[in-house]
């Protein structure tokens, strides 16, 4: 029985992988230190959860629901709590308007805000406000563009939020 489990968990999260493209390098831990300023991403159950690299092992990121059904502030913190256990990747872009330490220095600057909305404010949105100096989530996009998969994305959520709650008996949500 717990074989079948394990298998519908699987293509459960085969599913909600397909929600969101990947992110464009794969780090291995073998090419020495991160760029100052990179995009990282985490992949999680149906969606990315995005963060700046700071430096000496640490990222910035929106924490938003991550750690509990309580939004989270922007944080810095070892790249290990921002991976939770998840593969990080980095974004590359081509030309961002600010990058190393400016784009750290912008992270920084929003270091303790509190205002983390799903659907306008959140990790993806901070991210691209550091490097970009604009806030956008294509992940957002991505689900107003095309419905189903902004359904399928909610409900791998939701799946995850019933999941962890009875995992650990308290209610905790994971979501970017």
């Amino acid at each position: 029985m717990d074989r079948d489990r394990h298998q519908s968990v699987s293509e459960r999260d085969a599913r909600c992988a397909d929600a969101y493209a990947p992110a464009d390098v794969a780090l291995d831990g073998s090419n020495g230190e991160l760029a100052l300023g990179a995009h990282l991403i985490t992949k999680r159950h149906g969606y990315e959860h995005h963060g700046i690299y700071a430096g000496s092992g640490r990222v910035i990121h929106y924490a938003g629901f991550a750690k509990s059904v309580y939004r989270g502030p922007v944080e810095e913190v070892p790249i290990d709590q921002f991976a939770d256990g998840h593969t990080v990747s980095v974004r590359s872009r081509q030309l961002p308007k600010y990058s190393g330490a400016q784009a750290v220095l912008r992270a920084r600057s929003r270091l303790g805000e509190n205002r983390y909305r799903l659907l306008t404010n959140n990790c993806e949105h901070f991210c691209t406000w550091c490097l970009l100096g604009e806030s956008r989530s294509e992940q957002v996009h991505a689900c107003l563009r095309h419905p189903l998969a902004g359904i399928r994305a909610l409900l791998c959520l939701v799946s995850t939020f019933i999941g962890n709650r009875s995992k650990t008996g308290h209610a905790v949500v994971n979501a970017a």
